[in-house]
Parts: structure tokens; sequence; C-alpha cells
């Protein structure tokens, strides 16, 4: 047995039970890990209320994608892992098939990677979906050089954060927005080259100022909604906007051809890098090497143990947080 947080029916936070639940033995192409540190991310406040891509298939259903801890035991037909190592689990699998918002969780090997030596468990909880999504579509997908500049919505969000860093890394220029002043300095101490505020200047404006009327070649956008048509205007001839999130909560129009003629513009998610073994394994050394250069050092901004789950779940809705939010386990 182990405690598990789970929901039997849709809603806010006041939903989450912890509850003993059988583990069951890890089948073929499956681990059993002790969970040391669960990170936490939007898609599963939004799993729980009945608002993700994938709804809920049965009732009571678990939680949970992202986390860090032990092997405990290996199944039939997995290699490259042994009992007592320490990894971490990436999103690569639906919950209605898998969660790890427990003391111990059986989950799919190909959702599994080694956790660098240095890097603890509240890390190793808070760095792959932030640094896999930022890479997979920037540099995967985009390609993204040196001189380019790269224009960042949500920027104080974990995965903002990590572009923000990939970006200097790769000797690009990472320009963050943000909603008000009260995040500036935090950003521009983050790393961004520049901090756009944007209730206070026109994104488009500023981003061809700062770019001599060139604009950017990529954006990476987390919010959606009619803003991207602004970012849109914002890009570079052969630039590319990458729509990878939908904060708003508003139907996402399409630019006029005007605008996007010659330039590029498509949704992007987590799974195009995690559920791809190749990319996935040049993903996990991309991100290792950064974090063995201190290129990249995780933003964890508030931790919470697992019977504060719903607390937890809460402060997340209230989208005040910069960088990651994670949920310890004690056993």
């Amino acid at each position: 047995m182990a405690r598990t947080v789970r929901f039997h029916e849709l809603g806010g936070p006041e939903v989450l039970r912890l509850e003993d639940v059988p583990v069951g033995e890890p089948g073929p192409g499956e681990l059993l890990i002790r969970v040391d540190a669960i990170g936490l991310n939007r898609a599963e406040v939004m799993f729980r209320s009945g608002e993700y891509v994938q709804p809920v298939k049965e009732f009571p259903a678990r939680l949970g994608s992202e986390a860090a801890g032990v092997v405990e035991a290996v199944g039939p037909d997995v290699t490259g892992f042994e009992a007592g190592q320490a990894v971490s689990v990436v999103p690569a699998f639906s919950m209605n098939d898998y969660g790890v918002y427990a003391e111990r969780a059986v989950v799919p090997a190909r959702a599994v990677v080694h956790r660098p030596d240095g890097l603890d468990a509240i890390g190793g909880a808070a760095v792959w979906m932030p640094y896999v999504t930022a890479y997979g579509a920037l540099v995967e997908i985009g390609g993204m050089r040196p001189g380019d500049t790269v224009v960042l919505t949500a920027a104080s969000s974990s995965v903002g954060l990590a572009a923000i860093q990939i970006a200097n890394r790769i000797g690009a220029v990472p320009v963050a927005t943000t909603r008000t002043r009260a995040k500036r300095d935090a950003l521009l101490k983050a790393g961004a080259a520049e901090v756009i505020v944007t209730e206070e200047e026109a994104v488009t404006d500023r981003v061809l100022g700062l770019t001599g009327g060139r604009g950017a070649e990529f954006v990476f956008d987390a919010i959606a909604g009619p803003g991207v048509v602004d970012l849109a205007k914002a890009l570079a001839p052969g630039g590319t906007l990458f729509v990878y999130g939908q904060l708003s909560g508003q139907e996402t129009p399409f630019p006029p051809m005007s605008v996007v003629t010659g330039r590029n513009m498509r949704s992007f998610t987590l799974h195009e890098t995690t559920t791809d073994p190749q990319r996935l394994r040049r993903a996990e050394a991309f991100v290792a090497s950064g974090l063995r250069s201190g290129a990249f050092v995780p933003v964890v901004d508030r931790v919470f143990g697992l019977d504060e789950i719903a607390d937890a779940h809460r402060y997340m809705e209230a989208g005040n947080q910069l960088g990651k939010i994670v949920v310890t386990v004690e056993h």
C-alpha cells in the first residue's frame, strides 16, 4: 500500500484525496519508483477540473507525470535500470494510465531518465519538464542559433525561466514578457536580456525596436488567445511562433495572411519530445550537460508536503509563482 492522491469527481483542489492504494509490481516495460519529490504542472490542475485536452476516463483518477525518486523494482524486459538508482520521471504518458502523486508509483520505463550526480530530489522533480519543453521546441525543432532573438511569454513560469537559460547557453537573446512590473527585476536577474511589461508597452513595437526592425526569430508563447496576432507581427521573416500553452483561456485566432506570410506558427507539446526515444535521448544529454556546467539551475518557487497537495494546487492556480512548485514525500 502507498499513500496516493486520487480524486473521485471533477472540481477544485478540494476534490483531492490522500488514500492508501495498492501499488502492485511493475509489469513488462515498467519500473516501480519510490517517489521522493513531485513536480507540479498546470496540466494536472486542468485534468482535475475537466479542462485538459484528455478527459478523465474513469474515477477514482490519479494525477501527476513528473517526479524524482529511486528505483525499487524493475519489470520484465527493462534494461538500463536497476534497484537503488536515482531517477526522474518525465511527462511521457497519459494520467489516465499512470500517476506519480504518491509515495510509490509504477511508471513506464520509457518515461524515466537517470538523475545526474549532484541533483537532489527536489531539483530532479523541477528540471525535466521545463527544460525539455523549451529544448524540444526551440532547439530540436526550431534550431535556435547564436544571435537569434526569442520572445518568451509567461516568462516567470518554470518553462519560461528554463528557456531563458537555454537561450543564453546557446548564445541567443532571450526577451521576456510579463504582465506587470512586479516580476521585471526578477526576470532580469534570471538572465533575460530585456523585459517587456505588456500592461505598459506594445510587444510588437518593442521587439521591432530591440531588433532594428527585423523582428524575433522565435516567439515561445504559453498564453495563446488574441495576443498571438501581435506576437506574430513581432516575428522576423522566416521566424516561428510556438504556442505551447493556453493560459488565456480564450479562443486563439489565426493571424491574418498579411501577417503570417513567410512566417511559421505551430502548436507544440512536450510529448513531441518525450515520446520519441531519440529526441528524449538528445534532450536528456543536453539538459544534463547544462546542469553539469552550471548553465542550468532549476528555479523552485515553493515546496509543499504531500499532505498539502490541495494547498499546492491552490497556490498554482493563483499564478504568482516564479519557477517550479514541488511537493516532497516523507518516507
